[in-house]
Protein backbone atom coordinates (compact mmCIF):
# COMPACT_ATOMS: atom_id res chain seq x y z
CA UNK A 1 0.00 0.00 0.00
CA UNK A 2 1.58 3.51 -1.04
CA UNK A 3 0.78 6.34 1.30
CA UNK A 4 1.53 9.91 0.45
CA UNK A 5 1.23 12.36 2.71
CA UNK A 6 1.03 15.93 1.11
CA UNK A 7 2.36 18.66 3.72
CA UNK A 8 0.59 21.85 2.87
CA UNK A 9 1.71 23.93 5.45
CA UNK A 10 4.52 26.75 5.06
CA UNK A 11 5.90 25.94 8.37
CA UNK A 12 6.85 22.12 7.16
CA UNK A 13 7.91 19.39 9.71
CA UNK A 14 7.14 22.24 12.54
CA UNK A 15 3.41 22.85 11.81
CA UNK A 16 0.76 22.24 14.24
CA UNK A 17 -1.26 20.06 11.74
CA UNK A 18 2.21 17.54 11.15
CA UNK A 19 1.71 16.98 15.07
CA UNK A 20 -1.64 15.32 14.33
CA UNK A 21 -0.54 13.82 11.18
CA UNK A 22 2.60 12.09 12.59
CA UNK A 23 0.50 10.61 15.03
CA UNK A 24 -2.26 9.44 12.89
CA UNK A 25 0.68 7.85 10.37
CA UNK A 26 1.66 6.18 13.79
CA UNK A 27 -1.58 4.65 14.89
CA UNK A 28 -1.89 3.84 11.20
CA UNK A 29 1.20 1.75 11.32
CA UNK A 30 2.14 3.64 7.93
CA UNK A 31 5.89 3.87 8.69
CA UNK A 32 7.04 4.03 4.76
CA UNK A 33 4.70 6.75 3.97
CA UNK A 34 6.02 9.49 1.50
CA UNK A 35 5.62 13.02 2.90
CA UNK A 36 5.98 15.76 0.59
CA UNK A 37 6.31 19.71 2.29
CA UNK A 38 4.94 21.63 -0.80
CA UNK A 39 5.91 24.92 0.40
CA UNK A 40 9.81 23.38 -0.38
CA UNK A 41 8.63 22.40 -4.15
CA UNK A 42 8.77 24.37 -6.81
CA UNK A 43 4.63 24.68 -8.15
CA UNK A 44 3.67 27.19 -10.38
CA UNK A 45 0.17 28.44 -9.98
CA UNK A 46 -2.13 27.46 -12.78
CA UNK A 47 -2.67 30.02 -15.97
CA UNK A 48 -5.89 28.06 -17.02
CA UNK A 49 -4.60 28.04 -20.28
CA UNK A 50 -5.85 24.45 -20.30
CA UNK A 51 -3.18 23.25 -22.89
CA UNK A 52 -3.07 19.62 -20.70
CA UNK A 53 -6.33 19.49 -22.01
CA UNK A 54 -6.09 20.62 -25.41
CA UNK A 55 -2.47 20.20 -26.77
CA UNK A 56 -0.83 17.86 -24.59
CA UNK A 57 -3.61 15.26 -23.27
CA UNK A 58 -2.41 15.21 -19.66
CA UNK A 59 0.73 16.91 -19.36
CA UNK A 60 0.88 20.70 -18.17
CA UNK A 61 2.90 23.22 -20.13
CA UNK A 62 4.86 24.22 -16.75
CA UNK A 63 7.89 21.93 -16.31
CA UNK A 64 8.15 22.11 -12.38
CA UNK A 65 8.25 19.88 -9.75
CA UNK A 66 4.08 19.15 -10.31
CA UNK A 67 5.34 16.44 -12.82
CA UNK A 68 6.67 14.43 -10.41
CA UNK A 69 3.95 15.04 -7.75
CA UNK A 70 1.03 14.28 -10.55
CA UNK A 71 2.47 10.77 -10.83
CA UNK A 72 2.49 10.07 -7.07
CA UNK A 73 -0.82 11.42 -6.87
CA UNK A 74 -2.12 9.00 -9.32
CA UNK A 75 -0.13 5.52 -7.71
CA UNK A 76 -0.69 6.34 -4.16
CA UNK A 77 -3.35 4.45 -2.29
CA UNK A 78 -4.16 6.65 0.56
CA UNK A 79 -3.36 10.50 0.46
CA UNK A 80 -2.99 12.49 3.52
CA UNK A 81 -3.71 16.11 3.02
CA UNK A 82 -2.25 17.40 5.98
CA UNK A 83 -2.74 21.58 6.43
CA UNK A 84 -3.74 24.83 8.62
CA UNK A 85 -6.71 26.36 8.03
CA UNK A 86 -6.11 29.71 6.29
CA UNK A 87 -8.48 32.04 5.50
CA UNK A 88 -11.49 29.40 6.04
CA UNK A 89 -9.52 26.98 3.58
CA UNK A 90 -6.05 25.60 2.80
CA UNK A 91 -2.87 27.61 2.25
CA UNK A 92 -2.40 29.24 -1.46
CA UNK A 93 0.78 26.66 -2.19
CA UNK A 94 -2.06 24.22 -1.58
CA UNK A 95 -4.72 25.60 -3.16
CA UNK A 96 -1.73 26.17 -6.35
CA UNK A 97 -1.35 21.98 -6.11
CA UNK A 98 -4.90 21.39 -6.36
CA UNK A 99 -5.60 23.78 -9.04
CA UNK A 100 -2.37 21.87 -11.06
CA UNK A 101 -4.41 18.69 -10.55
CA UNK A 102 -6.59 19.34 -13.80
CA UNK A 103 -4.35 16.97 -15.93
CA UNK A 104 -5.94 14.16 -13.78
CA UNK A 105 -9.19 15.11 -15.48
CA UNK A 106 -10.81 15.02 -19.08
CA UNK A 107 -12.27 18.10 -20.92
CA UNK A 108 -15.81 16.34 -21.33
CA UNK A 109 -18.41 17.46 -19.00
CA UNK A 110 -19.58 14.66 -16.51
CA UNK A 111 -22.72 13.28 -17.02
CA UNK A 112 -22.95 12.00 -13.69
CA UNK A 113 -22.47 15.13 -11.78
CA UNK A 114 -25.68 17.20 -11.10
CA UNK A 115 -23.94 20.62 -10.91
CA UNK A 116 -21.24 19.68 -13.72
CA UNK A 117 -18.05 18.39 -13.43
CA UNK A 118 -15.08 16.20 -15.24
CA UNK A 119 -14.35 12.60 -14.92
CA UNK A 120 -10.91 11.43 -14.54
CA UNK A 121 -8.73 11.14 -16.65
CA UNK A 122 -7.11 8.20 -15.10
CA UNK A 123 -9.11 5.11 -12.81
CA UNK A 124 -8.45 6.31 -9.23
CA UNK A 125 -11.09 4.79 -7.68
CA UNK A 126 -9.12 2.80 -5.26
CA UNK A 127 -7.90 5.77 -3.80
CA UNK A 128 -8.87 6.89 0.01
CA UNK A 129 -7.95 10.43 1.17
CA UNK A 130 -7.66 11.52 4.40
CA UNK A 131 -7.56 15.65 5.70
CA UNK A 132 -6.05 16.48 8.42
CA UNK A 133 -5.91 20.06 9.75
CA UNK A 134 -5.60 22.59 12.81
CA UNK A 135 -7.09 26.04 13.01
CA UNK A 136 -6.46 28.80 16.00
CA UNK A 137 -10.48 28.97 16.63
CA UNK A 138 -12.00 27.56 19.71
CA UNK A 139 -14.37 25.31 17.83
CA UNK A 140 -14.05 23.63 13.89
CA UNK A 141 -17.76 24.23 13.53
CA UNK A 142 -18.70 26.80 10.94
CA UNK A 143 -14.89 27.32 10.16
CA UNK A 144 -14.52 24.32 7.27
CA UNK A 145 -17.51 24.43 5.33
CA UNK A 146 -15.51 25.74 2.33
CA UNK A 147 -13.14 23.44 2.60
CA UNK A 148 -15.41 20.36 3.16
CA UNK A 149 -17.47 21.54 0.34
CA UNK A 150 -14.05 21.48 -2.33
CA UNK A 151 -12.83 18.29 -1.22
CA UNK A 152 -16.24 16.55 -1.44
CA UNK A 153 -17.09 18.28 -4.55
CA UNK A 154 -13.11 17.10 -5.90
CA UNK A 155 -13.31 13.57 -4.29
CA UNK A 156 -16.37 12.56 -3.84
CA UNK A 157 -17.60 12.18 0.11
CA UNK A 158 -17.42 8.90 0.28
CA UNK A 159 -13.56 8.95 -0.08
CA UNK A 160 -13.16 11.79 2.17
CA UNK A 161 -11.97 11.38 5.88
CA UNK A 162 -11.34 14.52 7.98
CA UNK A 163 -9.74 14.71 11.37
CA UNK A 164 -10.15 18.90 11.76
CA UNK A 165 -8.99 20.37 15.36
CA UNK A 166 -9.46 23.41 16.36
CA UNK A 167 -6.80 24.89 18.68
CA UNK A 168 -3.93 24.15 17.04
CA UNK A 169 -1.84 26.82 18.70
CA UNK A 170 -1.80 24.72 21.51
CA UNK A 171 0.49 21.49 20.23
CA UNK A 172 4.17 22.34 20.30
CA UNK A 173 3.48 24.79 23.46
CA UNK A 174 4.96 23.76 27.05
CA UNK A 175 2.01 24.88 28.77
CA UNK A 176 -0.71 22.76 27.09
CA UNK A 177 1.59 19.26 26.61
CA UNK A 178 -0.82 17.31 28.84
CA UNK A 179 -3.90 18.59 26.90
CA UNK A 180 -2.15 17.87 23.51
CA UNK A 181 -0.49 14.61 24.31
CA UNK A 182 -3.89 13.46 24.94
CA UNK A 183 -5.82 14.77 22.24
CA UNK A 184 -2.91 13.02 19.99
CA UNK A 185 -3.32 9.54 21.57
CA UNK A 186 -7.54 10.26 20.04
CA UNK A 187 -5.79 10.92 16.61
CA UNK A 188 -3.14 7.76 16.99
CA UNK A 189 -6.73 5.96 17.52
CA UNK A 190 -8.29 7.32 15.03
CA UNK A 191 -5.24 6.24 12.35
CA UNK A 192 -5.41 2.81 13.91
CA UNK A 193 -9.20 2.54 13.29
CA UNK A 194 -9.07 3.56 9.87
CA UNK A 195 -6.38 1.04 8.51
CA UNK A 196 -9.46 -1.35 9.76
CA UNK A 197 -12.18 -0.32 7.56
CA UNK A 198 -13.56 3.62 9.06
CA UNK A 199 -13.10 5.85 12.45
CA UNK A 200 -16.05 4.60 14.99
CA UNK A 201 -18.68 7.32 16.01
CA UNK A 202 -17.06 7.87 19.48
CA UNK A 203 -13.45 8.61 18.21
CA UNK A 204 -14.87 11.16 15.87
CA UNK A 205 -16.72 12.45 18.49
CA UNK A 206 -13.95 13.06 20.91
CA UNK A 207 -12.01 14.15 18.03
CA UNK A 208 -14.50 17.14 17.31
CA UNK A 209 -14.73 17.95 21.26
CA UNK A 210 -12.57 21.68 21.75
CA UNK A 211 -9.53 20.79 23.88
CA UNK A 212 -9.74 23.29 25.99
CA UNK A 213 -12.83 25.24 27.42
CA UNK A 214 -13.52 28.14 25.21
CA UNK A 215 -12.56 30.67 27.92
CA UNK A 216 -9.57 29.17 29.19
CA UNK A 217 -8.20 28.32 25.29
CA UNK A 218 -8.82 32.30 24.10
CA UNK A 219 -7.42 33.44 27.35
CA UNK A 220 -4.09 31.57 26.90
CA UNK A 221 -4.08 32.47 23.16
CA UNK A 222 -4.49 35.53 24.24
CA UNK A 223 -1.88 36.01 26.63
CA UNK A 224 0.68 34.10 23.89
CA UNK A 225 0.88 37.44 21.94
CA UNK A 226 2.43 39.43 24.94
CA UNK A 227 -0.21 42.25 24.22
CA UNK A 228 -2.42 43.96 26.37
CA UNK A 229 -5.51 44.65 26.06
CA UNK A 230 -3.92 48.37 25.11
CA UNK A 231 -2.25 46.70 22.15
CA UNK A 232 1.54 47.75 23.95
CA UNK A 233 3.71 44.67 23.65
CA UNK A 234 4.91 43.69 26.64
CA UNK A 235 8.59 42.99 27.36
CA UNK A 236 9.01 39.98 29.62
CA UNK A 237 8.41 36.21 28.53
CA UNK A 238 8.25 35.48 32.08
CA UNK A 239 5.06 37.42 32.48
CA UNK A 240 4.04 36.19 29.02
CA UNK A 241 4.64 32.66 30.19
CA UNK A 242 3.00 33.19 33.92
CA UNK A 243 -0.29 34.60 32.28
CA UNK A 244 -0.33 31.37 30.71
CA UNK A 245 -0.11 29.15 33.07
CA UNK A 246 -2.55 30.88 34.98
CA UNK A 247 -4.78 31.23 31.88
CA UNK A 248 -5.20 27.09 32.30
CA UNK A 249 -6.81 27.52 35.96
CA UNK A 250 -9.46 25.21 36.81
CA UNK A 251 -11.54 27.13 39.98
CA UNK A 252 -12.26 24.65 42.28
CA UNK A 253 -14.17 27.06 44.70
CA UNK A 254 -11.28 28.44 46.63
CA UNK A 255 -9.61 31.63 47.09
CA UNK A 256 -6.22 31.44 46.76
CA UNK A 257 -2.58 34.20 45.92
CA UNK A 258 0.04 32.07 43.93
CA UNK A 259 3.01 34.22 44.16
CA UNK A 260 5.72 32.94 41.60
CA UNK A 261 9.09 34.35 42.35
CA UNK A 262 11.40 33.28 39.43
CA UNK A 263 15.05 33.71 41.74
CA UNK A 264 17.22 33.30 38.63
CA UNK A 265 15.87 36.62 36.65
CA UNK A 266 14.57 38.40 40.00
CA UNK A 267 10.81 38.68 38.59
CA UNK A 268 7.99 38.12 40.85
CA UNK A 269 4.27 37.77 39.83
CA UNK A 270 1.60 36.85 41.43
CA UNK A 271 -2.16 34.68 40.49
CA UNK A 272 -5.06 35.53 42.11
CA UNK A 273 -6.95 32.27 42.10
CA UNK A 274 -10.65 33.30 42.39
CA UNK A 275 -13.96 31.30 41.90
CA UNK A 276 -14.88 32.86 39.03
CA UNK A 277 -10.97 32.71 37.02
CA UNK A 278 -7.31 33.70 37.64
CA UNK A 279 -5.46 37.08 37.17
CA UNK A 280 -1.81 37.63 37.18
CA UNK A 281 -0.65 41.28 39.03
CA UNK A 282 2.95 42.77 38.72
CA UNK A 283 2.38 45.24 41.60
CA UNK A 284 0.40 45.90 44.56
CA UNK A 285 0.91 42.72 45.92
CA UNK A 286 -1.46 41.11 48.75
CA UNK A 287 -0.12 38.60 51.02
CA UNK A 288 0.45 34.93 49.55
CA UNK A 289 -0.90 32.07 50.44
CA UNK A 290 1.47 30.14 48.53
CA UNK A 291 4.91 30.93 47.40
CA UNK A 292 7.25 29.12 44.70
CA UNK A 293 10.79 30.28 44.78
CA UNK A 294 12.46 28.91 41.62
CA UNK A 295 14.27 29.61 38.92
CA UNK A 296 12.56 30.94 35.75
CA UNK A 297 14.41 28.03 33.79
CA UNK A 298 13.16 25.19 36.25
CA UNK A 299 10.09 26.23 36.05
CA UNK A 300 9.87 26.10 31.96
CA UNK A 301 11.56 22.82 32.16
CA UNK A 302 8.82 21.32 34.23
CA UNK A 303 6.17 22.98 31.85
CA UNK A 304 8.42 21.84 28.96
CA UNK A 305 8.60 18.12 30.57
CA UNK A 306 11.99 18.21 30.43
CA UNK A 307 12.05 17.45 34.45
CA UNK A 308 9.30 16.13 36.23
CA UNK A 309 7.57 18.69 38.90
CA UNK A 310 8.51 15.79 41.65
CA UNK A 311 12.24 15.06 40.23
CA UNK A 312 12.51 18.40 41.07
CA UNK A 313 11.11 18.81 43.72
CA UNK A 314 13.30 15.82 45.16
CA UNK A 315 16.28 17.55 44.37
CA UNK A 316 15.15 20.60 45.76
CA UNK A 317 15.50 22.55 42.80
CA UNK A 318 12.82 24.87 43.83
CA UNK A 319 10.84 25.96 47.29
CA UNK A 320 7.64 26.24 48.03
CA UNK A 321 6.60 28.19 51.70
CA UNK A 322 2.79 28.97 52.86
CA UNK A 323 0.03 26.48 51.79
CA UNK A 324 1.71 23.15 50.35
CA UNK A 325 -1.80 21.42 49.57
CA UNK A 326 -1.65 24.03 46.77
CA UNK A 327 1.24 21.97 44.82
CA UNK A 328 -0.72 18.40 46.01
CA UNK A 329 -3.84 19.79 43.81
CA UNK A 330 -1.55 21.31 41.07
CA UNK A 331 -2.57 18.38 38.55
CA UNK A 332 -6.17 19.08 39.31
CA UNK A 333 -6.54 22.77 39.49
CA UNK A 334 -4.07 23.14 36.26
CA UNK A 335 -4.54 19.80 33.99
CA UNK A 336 -7.85 18.15 34.97
CA UNK A 337 -9.87 19.63 31.47
CA UNK A 338 -7.19 17.43 29.71
CA UNK A 339 -9.58 15.04 27.36
CA UNK A 340 -9.58 11.53 28.50
CA UNK A 341 -8.59 8.73 26.08
CA UNK A 342 -11.22 6.13 25.43
CA UNK A 343 -8.37 3.49 25.66
CA UNK A 344 -6.19 3.28 28.89
CA UNK A 345 -4.10 0.79 30.20
CA UNK A 346 -4.94 -1.08 32.93
CA UNK A 347 -4.46 0.09 36.53
CA UNK A 348 -3.64 -1.94 39.51
CA UNK A 349 -6.03 -1.51 42.79
CA UNK A 350 -5.22 -2.72 46.13
CA UNK A 351 -8.69 -3.83 46.59
CA UNK A 352 -7.42 -6.97 44.46
CA UNK A 353 -4.78 -7.68 47.45
CA UNK A 354 -6.73 -6.95 50.31
CA UNK A 355 -10.03 -9.12 49.01
CA UNK A 356 -9.33 -12.60 50.33
CA UNK A 357 -7.27 -11.44 53.77
CA UNK A 358 -10.50 -9.64 54.90
CA UNK A 359 -12.56 -12.26 53.88
CA UNK A 360 -10.84 -14.61 56.05
CA UNK A 361 -10.01 -13.02 58.71
CA UNK A 362 -14.13 -12.04 59.22
CA UNK A 363 -15.65 -14.61 58.10
CA UNK A 364 -13.97 -17.32 59.77
CA UNK A 365 -13.85 -15.74 63.12
CA UNK A 366 -17.87 -16.35 62.59
CA UNK A 367 -17.60 -19.38 61.04
CA UNK A 368 -14.51 -21.34 60.29
CA UNK A 369 -15.73 -24.18 57.28
CA UNK A 370 -17.66 -21.04 55.79
CA UNK A 371 -15.33 -18.71 55.67
CA UNK A 372 -12.46 -20.92 54.75
CA UNK A 373 -14.55 -21.69 51.59
CA UNK A 374 -15.15 -18.26 50.87
CA UNK A 375 -10.98 -17.76 51.48
CA UNK A 376 -10.49 -20.20 48.55
CA UNK A 377 -12.76 -18.93 46.23
CA UNK A 378 -11.78 -15.05 47.00
CA UNK A 379 -8.21 -16.62 46.04
CA UNK A 380 -9.25 -18.34 43.28
CA UNK A 381 -11.14 -15.13 41.48
CA UNK A 382 -8.06 -13.20 41.56
CA UNK A 383 -6.51 -13.92 38.12
CA UNK A 384 -9.98 -13.11 36.94
CA UNK A 385 -9.45 -9.52 38.67
CA UNK A 386 -6.47 -9.39 36.61
CA UNK A 387 -8.32 -9.35 33.15
CA UNK A 388 -9.58 -5.78 34.35
CA UNK A 389 -6.39 -4.80 36.70
CA UNK A 390 -2.87 -4.75 36.00
CA UNK A 391 -1.16 -7.72 38.51
CA UNK A 392 0.95 -7.30 41.92
CA UNK A 393 3.58 -9.92 42.58
CA UNK A 394 2.33 -9.39 46.04
CA UNK A 395 -1.21 -10.61 44.64
CA UNK A 396 0.40 -13.82 43.29
CA UNK A 397 1.87 -14.22 46.78
CA UNK A 398 -1.25 -13.86 48.73
CA UNK A 399 -3.24 -16.31 46.67
CA UNK A 400 -1.05 -19.46 48.16
CA UNK A 401 -0.89 -17.92 51.37
CA UNK A 402 -4.71 -17.26 51.76
CA UNK A 403 -5.35 -20.88 50.47
CA UNK A 404 -3.19 -22.06 52.86
CA UNK A 405 -4.46 -20.71 55.76
CA UNK A 406 -8.14 -21.22 54.53
CA UNK A 407 -7.22 -25.19 53.32
CA UNK A 408 -5.75 -25.35 57.52
CA UNK A 409 -9.15 -24.68 58.78
CA UNK A 410 -10.84 -26.58 56.56
CA UNK A 411 -8.65 -29.76 57.96
CA UNK A 412 -9.30 -28.40 61.23
CA UNK A 413 -6.72 -26.16 62.26
CA UNK A 414 -7.61 -23.86 65.86
CA UNK A 415 -8.55 -20.56 63.96
CA UNK A 416 -7.20 -18.96 67.44
CA UNK A 417 -3.88 -19.97 65.81
CA UNK A 418 -4.88 -19.44 62.35
CA UNK A 419 -5.87 -15.94 62.33
CA UNK A 420 -3.53 -14.38 64.11
CA UNK A 421 -0.83 -16.68 61.58
CA UNK A 422 -2.15 -14.57 58.35
CA UNK A 423 -1.68 -11.87 60.41
CA UNK A 424 1.26 -12.64 60.81
CA UNK A 425 1.85 -13.85 56.85
CA UNK A 426 0.34 -10.65 56.16
CA UNK A 427 2.98 -8.63 58.14
CA UNK A 428 5.74 -10.65 57.22
CA UNK A 429 4.90 -9.48 53.33
CA UNK A 430 4.62 -5.72 53.68
CA UNK A 431 8.16 -5.83 55.52
CA UNK A 432 9.85 -7.82 53.32
CA UNK A 433 8.23 -5.24 50.65
CA UNK A 434 9.72 -2.16 52.72
CA UNK A 435 13.08 -3.13 51.68
CA UNK A 436 13.02 -3.82 48.12
CA UNK A 437 13.41 -1.54 45.11
CA UNK A 438 9.57 -0.73 45.33
CA UNK A 439 7.68 -1.00 48.46
CA UNK A 440 4.53 -2.27 48.07
CA UNK A 441 2.19 0.71 48.65
CA UNK A 442 4.16 2.30 45.66
CA UNK A 443 2.39 -0.04 43.14
CA UNK A 444 -0.95 1.21 43.79
CA UNK A 445 -0.58 4.55 45.09
CA UNK A 446 1.05 5.82 41.43
CA UNK A 447 -2.23 5.93 40.16
CA UNK A 448 -3.75 8.62 41.61
CA UNK A 449 -0.33 10.59 41.51
CA UNK A 450 0.77 10.95 38.19
CA UNK A 451 1.63 7.40 36.83
CA UNK A 452 3.93 4.30 36.66
CA UNK A 453 6.98 7.37 35.97
CA UNK A 454 6.89 7.60 39.78
CA UNK A 455 8.71 4.73 40.67
CA UNK A 456 11.59 6.83 39.56
CA UNK A 457 10.65 9.11 41.81
CA UNK A 458 13.15 8.69 44.60
CA UNK A 459 11.00 10.63 46.86
CA UNK A 460 7.83 8.66 46.39
CA UNK A 461 9.91 5.67 46.65
CA UNK A 462 11.15 7.15 50.01
CA UNK A 463 7.53 7.94 51.11
CA UNK A 464 5.80 4.78 50.00
CA UNK A 465 8.39 2.92 51.74
CA UNK A 466 7.90 4.78 55.24
CA UNK A 467 4.34 3.65 54.67
CA UNK A 468 4.95 0.31 53.81
CA UNK A 469 7.09 0.03 56.80
CA UNK A 470 4.25 1.27 59.31
CA UNK A 471 1.73 -1.03 57.56
CA UNK A 472 4.02 -4.02 58.02
CA UNK A 473 4.52 -3.41 62.10
CA UNK A 474 0.11 -2.25 62.60
CA UNK A 475 -0.13 -5.79 61.17
CA UNK A 476 2.61 -7.55 63.16
CA UNK A 477 1.86 -5.62 66.12
CA UNK A 478 -1.96 -6.91 65.48
CA UNK A 479 -1.03 -10.52 65.06
CA UNK A 480 0.15 -11.05 69.01
CA UNK A 481 -3.00 -8.61 69.75
CA UNK A 482 -5.44 -10.99 67.63
CA UNK A 483 -3.84 -14.52 69.41
CA UNK A 484 -5.01 -12.44 72.71
CA UNK A 485 -8.48 -11.24 71.91
CA UNK A 486 -8.92 -14.88 69.86
CA UNK A 487 -8.57 -16.35 73.24
CA UNK A 488 -11.41 -14.55 75.24
CA UNK A 489 -14.33 -16.75 74.07
CA UNK A 490 -16.77 -13.96 74.95
CA UNK A 491 -14.90 -11.75 71.57
CA UNK A 492 -14.56 -14.09 69.20
CA UNK A 493 -17.59 -13.19 66.86
CA UNK A 494 -16.59 -9.31 67.12
CA UNK A 495 -12.85 -10.11 65.95
CA UNK A 496 -13.73 -8.88 62.41
CA UNK A 497 -14.92 -5.17 63.85
CA UNK A 498 -11.80 -5.21 66.71
CA UNK A 499 -9.75 -5.88 63.45
CA UNK A 500 -10.67 -3.07 61.65
CA UNK A 501 -9.99 -0.36 64.11
CA UNK A 502 -6.19 -0.14 63.69
CA UNK A 503 -6.45 -0.19 59.91
CA UNK A 504 -8.85 2.75 60.17
CA UNK A 505 -6.79 4.43 61.92
CA UNK A 506 -3.62 4.05 59.77
CA UNK A 507 -5.77 4.67 56.63
CA UNK A 508 -5.98 8.34 57.77
CA UNK A 509 -2.62 8.59 58.82
CA UNK A 510 -1.44 7.50 55.29
CA UNK A 511 -3.67 10.15 53.60
CA UNK A 512 -2.01 12.97 55.82
CA UNK A 513 1.75 11.91 55.81
CA UNK A 514 2.88 11.93 52.21
CA UNK A 515 1.42 15.77 51.87
CA UNK A 516 2.81 15.85 55.23
CA UNK A 517 6.24 14.62 54.40
CA UNK A 518 6.72 16.39 51.23
CA UNK A 519 5.85 19.94 52.78
CA UNK A 520 8.60 19.09 55.87
CA UNK A 521 11.11 18.03 52.13
CA UNK A 522 10.60 21.08 50.06
CA UNK A 523 10.75 23.66 53.39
Amino acid sequence: MKVLVLNGSPKSEKSSSMYLTRAFLKGANFTDAEIIDISKQDIKACTGCYTCWSKTPGKCIFKDDMDEILKKRREADIIIWSFPLYVFNVPGSLKNLIDRLLPLKLPLMSKNAESGGHPTRYDLTHQRHVFISTCGFWTTEGNYDSTTTMFNRYFGADKCTYIFCAQGGIFGKAEAKSFADAYLETVSRAGEEFTSGKISEATKTQLSEPILPRSVYESAADASWGIESTEEPTADDSLKFTKQMAAFYNPDGKNRVLEMHYTDIEKTYQILLTAQGSEVITENFKEYTTQIKTPYSVWRAISNGEISGQDALFQKKYSVLGDFSLIMQWGELFTKTAPKPLQTKQKTNMKVLLMPWIIIWIAVAINPIAGASLGIISSALIPLLWLKYRSVIYENITIPMVAGVSLAVMLGADIRIAIPASYLCFGAMWLASSFTKIPLTAHYSYNDHGGEALLDNPLFVKINRILTLCWACLYLVMTVTMYFVMGVTGLLPFTGIISSIPPAIMGVFTAWFPGWYMARWVR
